[in-house]
């Protein structure tokens, strides 16, 4: 099995809750590229629109990082009690890849 079909099969850690509150987040996310594009259709200043990208990115990294702790809490926690160390790269790997 490669390693992509490997990644398939693994099972995630998160609770109804956790899923909610991601859903939520993005939906928020979303309504804020909505409301760029409405600025950008209504030739509104670049400032204001560049302000509103800025914030964009926050929330996207906010929430990126937070998906991060809880793979690292529980998944990767999972992983390596089952001796299955290579996780530790592909952490590594997704970290490198958020900067």
């Amino acid at each position: 099995m490669n390693k992509e079909e490997n990644r398939c099969k693994r099972i995630t850690h998160r609770s109804k809750e956790d899923i909610s509150k991601y859903v939520k987040r993005l939906n928020r996310i979303e309504g804020q590229i909505k409301g760029i594009s409405r600025m950008v259709e209504e030739d509104r200043h670049c400032d204001d629109i560049l302000i509103q990208i800025s914030a964009v990115e926050a929330a996207i990294k906010s929430l990126g990082e937070e998906l991060l702790i809880h793979h690292m809490k529980t998944c990767m926690i999972d992983d390596i009690k089952n001796n299955q160390l290579e996780t530790i790269d592909e952490v590594m790997d997704l970290v490198r890849r958020l900067k």
